[in-house]
């Protein structure tokens, strides 16, 4: 059940608290007959089924305030709750796992089972081949690190910090073949768009910097927030244009961020440790899961480069991932809606 945590209603807590709500549902969804078993127990329990929105629809109507609640499947509020923050849920039933489903054949008298053969072929070729497991990855394997405080902190962000720097992050990601909706993410992992911003171990500014790395990118002063962006792009695309040309997007980003944090070698050793492992050391899907071992004595012993904190890595590709994903969204909602009004946003 998915309801907005601002609307000043109080937090539903039981299936009797949605009596006399205004709840709606996709015509003809899953959802419809979730209510209908709920309703045996709750006779009073009613919805509207809306035959014009689908379930993400919906739960934009509930963003804004228009329906009190909505179901959606959990994979699909999550992904909502990167740009609405605002929305939170109830669980509702027993979980359910997503299926596949073909026809019966002509007559529906027998099964015509060449279909469901072909699909059955197919799931267990690209499980094989790591193909499903990229995929899954790729759209979903993020975004459970993005909670409620990093949602409401980061949309706050974008409309009091970003403004400042935006034209930077445009610039300097034109100059070094990037995306600036990227470099952004990345400086707000690393410093929240705060060019003051110091760690105990002494990396600063705006993309948080080393000494090493700053006299590598020409950066003079790290605290600089024009000339720490800069500096972050640079070796950004340092790092990007070392790892093999054969790695293909979006694998090759993920793995340059793993690197910006954790240092190239250390990135590389866990690609060799992967291959040993019987994984796909151009896959991020599968380095993330060797990453870590880097900080056990096992594996980092027998590596070129040794000791480093792996699991940190993981995490940070995540975030960043995060960041990414609503700077694009947020930057083609809001140009729209300039373009319709005949003018550039920020």
């Amino acid at each position: 059940l998915v309801y907005h945590r601002g609307s000043g209603a109080p937090r539903p807590r039981k299936i009797r608290d949605l009596i006399g709500k205004n709840i709606e549902v996709a015509v003809g969804s899953a959802h419809v007959a979730l209510l209908r078993a709920l309703r045996e127990t709750h006779p009073r329990l009613a919805w509207r089924e809306n035959d014009e929105q689908d379930n993400n629809g919906l739960m934009d109507l509930v963003r804004w305030r228009l329906i009190d609640y909505t179901i959606a499947h959990t994979t699909e509020l999550a992904l909502k709750q990167r740009f609405y923050p605002g929305l939170a849920a109830l669980p509702l039933g027993e979980p359910n796992a997503i299926a596949w489903a073909v026809s019966k054949g002509p007559g529906n008298k027998n099964l015509d089972d060449s279909l469901l053969a072909e699909m059955g072929r197919f799931f267990a070729a690209i499980k094989k081949d790591g193909a499903l497991e990229a995929l899954v990855n790729e759209h979903f394997g993020h975004i459970r690190r993005f909670s409620y405080v990093d949602r409401r902190a980061f949309m706050r962000d974008i409309h009091k910090k970003l403004p400042r720097y935006i034209d930077e992050f445009r610039q300097q990601a034109r100059r070094h073949r990037l995306d600036w909706r990227l470099l952004a993410a990345l400086s707000y992992q690393e410093s929240h768009w705060n060019p003051r911003a110091v760690s105990p171990t002494g990396v600063r500014g705006m993309m948080m910097l080393t000494l090493n790395t700053a006299a590598f990118v020409g950066v003079k002063n790290r605290r600089d927030a024009s000339q720490s962006i800069a500096g972050g792009a640079e070796y950004l695309r340092h790092i990007a244009d070392k790892i093999p040309n054969r790695i293909g997007e979006p694998d090759r980003t993920w793995l340059a961020l793993a690197a910006y944090n954790v240092g190239f070698g250390h990135l590389e050793d866990a690609r060799v440790i992967t291959q040993r492992r019987g994984g796909d050391p151009d896959q991020w899907a599968h380095v993330k899961k060797n990453l870590p071992l880097l900080s056990r004595k096992k594996w980092y012993r027998k590596a070129k480069h040794g000791y480093a904190r792996g699991g940190e890595p993981v995490v940070y590709v995540s975030k960043i991932r995060n960041y990414y994903d609503v700077l694009i969204w947020y930057d083609e909602m809001v140009a729209g809606a300039a373009m319709a009004r005949g003018r550039p946003w920020l």
